[in-house]
C-alpha cells in the first residue's frame, strides 16, 4: 500500500496530510513530498499524521532529515494528530524532544509565528 499525501493551506502554514504506513517502502514518498514544499518556498509545515497507523525507523529518519532541511532555511516542521503507536516511536527515540508534536493541526497552527512578519520567520 502506498502513502497518501495531500497538501492544503493552513492558518499561517502549509499542512501535509499523510495517510497509510510510514515505512521503508513509503518513506521516500514522504521525503519527496516534503522536499517539494521546501523547494516551493514553504517554511512553516505541519505534518498531519492522523491517518498514519505505523511508522518504522526509516519514517522517523525521513522526518528528522526534513526537519533539519526546513530549519536550515529558517523554517519549521512540526507534527500533529499523531496516533499513540506512532507517538511511542517518537517518545522512545526522543525525537519528540526535537520535533514539536501537537494534539491537532489547530493546536500546531496556534503555535506558529504570526504571518504579519514580512520575513515569514
Amino acid at each position: 500500500m502506498g502513502l497518501l499525501l495531500s497538501v492544503r493551506p493552513g492558518r499561517g502554514c502549509t499542512v501535509l496530510e499523510v495517510g497509510g504506513e510510514l515505512d521503508m517502502a513509503t518513506s521516500p514518498q514522504l521525503r519527496e513530498g516534503l522536499q517539494q514544499l521546501v523547494d516551493a518556498g514553504d517554511r512553516q509545515v505541519v505534518v498531519d499524521m492522523a491517518e498514519v497507523g505505523f511508522m518504522d525507523s526509516s519514517g522517523l529518519g525521513t522526518l528528522v532529515v526534513m526537519f533539519k532541511a526546513l530549519r536550515d532555511v529558517g523554517g519549521r516542521l512540526c507534527l500533529a494528530a499523531v496516533q499513540p503507536v506512532v507517538h511511542s516511536v517518537l517518545t522512545v527515540t526522543s525525537v519528540d524532544q526535537v520535533i514539536d508534536v501537537y494534539d491537532s493541526v489547530q493546536a500546531a497552527e496556534a503555535e506558529l509565528p504570526s504571518t504579519d512578519d514580512a520575513t515569514g520567520q
